[in-house]
């Protein structure tokens, strides 16, 4: 049967009069074939598809229930659809997952020619261990998450300078029995309110900046000249990957960048320093295929959006079991 009756099991229950929670336990124990399923013992634990595995894959992990997380390895020819889905083991142990993926034959695990995945130590001793002739390569969209955030800890550590600044004033005020008034900017925000309310547009490209947001991106970059600077090196690192094709080119050209990044001095920016010279060559393997973990992280929303529907996992293997209906 397929599974996607047990998403409307409940509303059926309430249609004909039905108890909804009878109704869903019938389809749990009698209706679905979920007390044949081969995998249904270890689920709890682990799930392999093995049939599923492809020469590109991804491995990434998310949150099934109450911040419990699994690593996931998904075939990226599946497109999120049905064969996407290679592997789910409990935890992100490396060893432990190691000893699963292991169960799948050491001849199909040697088809796999690519893999991308985060800058986790303990995902690149998984691919190293299980796929030895599958080039690693490190997802563009982290290293650039590295360098945002980087860009936010500046804004923040700003704001809480004109949070402090801004009490003071008050306080002032209060001593001397004056009426506060806060400084006003051009565009009519207050210091601290402008570092609050440009959270938004250093996430952006600057041709997609609002008027206001353009305005305000002026104000903020001509009061804080760091964060002007470090939005640059953000939007530049963004660059080298969108618009660099030849990995020799980028090997110069992310090299020239972590000079301004050392020449820079933000100490948010130290862990990107150490993130490049540590996954280097990873990093640059992105400019062969151009490959990204998009896909991962697709299908983890996927699964979050399942999860949402059927109002958390309260009973995980059962939730892995609908799982693999939709994506094996």
């Amino acid at each position: 049967m397929i599974d996607s009756t047990a998403l409307s099991v409940s509303i059926i229950g309430k249609l004909f009069k039905l108890n909804g929670k009878t109704l869903e336990k019938q389809y749990y124990l009698y209706l679905s074939d979920f007390m044949q399923w081969e995998q249904r013992e270890h689920a709890q634990d682990w799930l392999l598809f093995e049939e599923n595995i492809g020469e590109s894959l991804s491995i990434d992990e998310t949150s099934l229930s109450m911040g419990e997380l699994y690593t996931i390895l998904t075939n990226k020819k599946g497109k999120g659809r049905k064969g996407t889905l290679v592997a789910i083991i409990k935890g992100t142990d490396s060893k432990t997952v190691i000893s699963i993926l292991e169960k799948i034959s050491k001849q199909k695990r040697n088809k796999v020619k690519e893999i991308t995945l985060d800058m986790a130590g303990s995902m690149k001793q998984i691919a190293s261990k299980c796929f030895k002739k599958a080039t690693q390569v490190t997802d563009r969209f982290h290293v650039q998450q590295l360098a945002v955030e980087a860009l936010q800890q500046i804004r923040v550590d700003f704001r809480w300078e004109a949070i402090e600044q801004e009490n003071k004033e008050m306080e002032l005020a209060k001593e001397t029995g004056k009426k506060f008034i806060p400084d006003t900017l051009e565009n009519g925000d207050t210091p601290r309110q402008l570092l609050v309310r440009s959270r938004y547009l250093l996430f952006k490209n600057p041709n997609k900046w609002t008027p206001k947001q353009r305005l305000r991106s002026e104000i903020l970059f001509a009061r804080y000249p760091d964060i002007e600077q470090a939005y640059k090196l953000t939007q530049e690192l963004r660059g080298i990957y969108e618009h660099t094709k030849e990995k020799n080119v980028a090997m110069t050209k992310l090299a020239r960048w972590y000079d301004k990044v050392e020449k820079a001095g933000f100490k948010s920016f130290n862990t990107i320093s150490r993130t490049i010279q540590l996954n280097y060559a990873t990093i640059l393997n992105y400019f062969d295929n151009r490959s990204t973990n998009a896909s991962a992280e697709s299908f983890n929303a996927k699964i979050k959006a399942f999860r949402t529907q059927f109002r958390g996992v309260s009973n995980i293997p059962f939730f892995l079991y609908r799982l693999s209906k939709l994506y094996v």
